[in-house]
């Protein structure tokens, strides 16, 4: 037999309809052991995605039709902002990674390999790199920008502990972004551009989310915005003041900078008292009917090889971020039991500042406290009335703490902050001249003279974003996909048993597939029962039932996904009603 000619064959990416007896849809009753989190369990059960390794699983058709309805509202946002799609490779050179410094400091995360010939390569994680050393070669004049490159391609980061499915994984989708100015006035131009970009794209995606300040991590640069999606099971902590529009990470987060006070409380005497396996703040503070407010914590540091101690009031916690900059730290972590021992010659949680020869560092809010509490450097003893000055002194006081709900707003007067959990789905960077300068990605300006090119960097976590919707997005029976991302717009479930059902579940399904509607027809030889839990298992917006009873009286039953019970309409009616509300969905995003 003759192949048919590449002309005659279809160019659409899937079929608008699928018919379930035909389909590749493993769904499970209960999740594998290994599953963590919402979205893993989910996205296992529903027959979307099947674990390959650690942090690296194949997507199933279901799973690659939410994949790709992401992937074309990141492609029109992008493209109606005036970016340019391209794809470059993922084995990207040892020698760029080195030209810009990377190599040895983005760390283990990355995954180095040798080819045949000895010659060391990377998996790319991100491709400032690569781009910027393809824009050199060929744009030259100032005339040629600005320019916006993305591509949307697998990317591979070596994470020490994978987890939660697509939310911490190994292998991912991710949309990247890198645009050239010819300034920085102009590049920031195209920073907001982006940023604007991508508000329409997460909206698109029904998602909730909130843009915030963020570091710049390994990326770089000096200005970046996370949008987070708002869920509980969100790893990262936020921010947002109740009264302006500034939002950030709480490791981003700016306080409001408290002026020095002198404690109007007179100086107690200085107090040694038994505190018998009370190690926690919790712990101590009820043993001493102290509140948390008014204990101290000294925690040990390394910062490059160096141990350091930090001090921070009870109810706070060491904002890691703000601690490595003051020491202009390359690597920062908390000390092992071993070093905490060594350094303070006492067990873990005991630890405090009189007597510690190391150097002490404190967070603002410790320099207005009077007569608290630390450890005592000693099994199983603390001092009350401690006194900052009088019984000991600190190499620096310095803004060292997390942003916590309940804080004043450092932008605005008035304003207070709450606190909300998130998942990142997207990152905007502006990165200046971090990679231009040192990699020589230049330009000539009007007057001739050279200069590097002003670049930003835009990141979108497309397999993030199917896990974030559904960690915002479900309910006890399964997933609740908002229109924009299911992976069909409407499910037909069907009583195969009874022709005259099978007979008009067939007209209602060539019906809305002429309305162009996405439909899942479910015409397994099941009962019903089984297949309403695998519905509501895969969790498509809207299910049409087409059951003996209802027919019998001229109707079908359509119910959304959210609803509680579903409702009767006129078989006549049925395609019409079923196309509007999904119109009028997709409209609404």
């Amino acid at each position: 037999m003759q192949a048919a000619p590449l002309a005659r064959l279809p160019r659409a990416r899937y079929k608008p309809g699928m018919r379930f007896s035909r389909s590749y849809i493993p769904t499970l009753k209960e999740p594998p052991a290994e599953a963590q989190g919402v979205s893993h369990g989910l996205l296992i059960r529903g027959g979307y995605m099947r674990k390959l390794a650690a942090g690296i699983y194949s997507f199933l058709p279901l799973g690659w039709r939410v994949l790709a309805k992401i992937e074309n509202i990141i492609r029109e946002e992008m493209n109606r902002a005036g970016a340019l799609e391209l794809l470059m490779p993922a084995a990207v050179p040892a020698e760029l990674w080195q030209e810009s410094g990377r190599w040895d400091a983005y760390g283990p995360e990355l995954l180095r390999l040798q080819d045949r010939k000895g010659a060391h390569f990377c998996i790319g994680p991100t491709h400032e790199e690569v781009i910027v050393d393809l824009v050199r070669r060929d744009v030259r004049s100032y005339r040629q920008l600005p320019l916006n490159l993305y591509q949307i391609q697998s990317k591979f980061r070596d994470e020490m502990r994978p987890r939660a499915g697509l939310l911490r994984g190994r292998e991912f989708i991710m949309k990247d972004a890198y645009s050239f100015d010819v300034s920085e006035a102009a590049a920031k131009q195209s920073y907001q551009a982006m940023y604007d970009a991508y508000g329409r794209i997460f909206a698109r995606c029904g998602l909730e989310f909130r843009p915030v300040e963020a570091d710049t991590g390994a990326i770089g640069g000096s200005l970046s915005h996370e949008f987070q999606v708002l869920a509980e099971s969100g790893e990262d902590a936020i921010v947002a003041c109740d009264n302006c529009e500034y939002a950030a990470n709480v490791e981003q987060a700016e306080l409001a900078r408290e002026e020095a006070t002198k404690p109007e409380r007179k100086f107690g005497a200085l107090e040694k008292v038994a505190t018998p396996g009370r190690r926690t703040i919790e712990e101590v503070s009820a043993f001493l009917g102290v509140p948390a407010a008014q204990l101290v914590k000294t925690l040990i540091y390394v910062a490059d090889g160096t141990l350091v101690a930090v001090l921070v009031r009870g109810d706070h916690s060491v904002n890691e971020l703000k601690l490595k900059k003051l020491l202009g730290s390359r690597e920062i972590f908390a000390a092992g039991d071993s070093d905490v021992e060594t350094a303070t010659q006492a067990p873990v949680g005991f630890a405090g500042p009189i007597g510690l020869s190391l150097p002490i560092y404190a967070d603002l809010e410790v320099r207005n406290l009077a007569n608290f509490v630390v450890g005592a450097n000693q099994a199983d003893a603390h001092f009350r009335n401690v006194n900052v000055g009088r019984d000991f002194r600190t190499t620096a006081f310095e803004d060292l703490r997390m942003a916590a709900p309940g804080d004043p707003c450092a932008r605005c007067q008035g304003g207070t902050y709450k606190g909300y959990r998130g998942i990142e789905v997207g990152h905007v960077f502006f990165l200046g001249e971090k990679y231009s300068a040192p990699m020589r990605c230049t330009f000539l300006d009007e007057r001739g003279a050279e200069k590097p090119m002003v670049m930003g960097c835009y990141g979108i976590g497309v397999t993030r974003i199917a896990a974030a919707a559904i960690e915002q997005n479900h309910d006890a029976s399964g997933i609740i996909w908002p229109m924009a991302l299911a992976p069909f717009q409407v499910e037909i479930v069907v009583d195969q048993a009874v022709p005259e059902c099978v007979a008009a579940a067939d007209e209602i399904h060539a019906g809305l597939e002429r309305a162009g509607v996405e439909v899942l027809y479910d015409d397994r030889d099941q009962r019903m029962g089984p297949k309403f839990k695998d519905a509501d298992l895969i969790g498509i917006p809207l299910r049409v039932t087409v059951g003996k009873k209802a027919l019998a009286e001229g109707a079908v039953e359509l119910k959304h996904r959210r609803a509680p019970e579903a409702e009767r309409v006129a078989r006549a009616d049925a395609v019409r009603k079923v196309a509007e509300r999904v119109r009028a969905e997709l409209a609404a995003a």
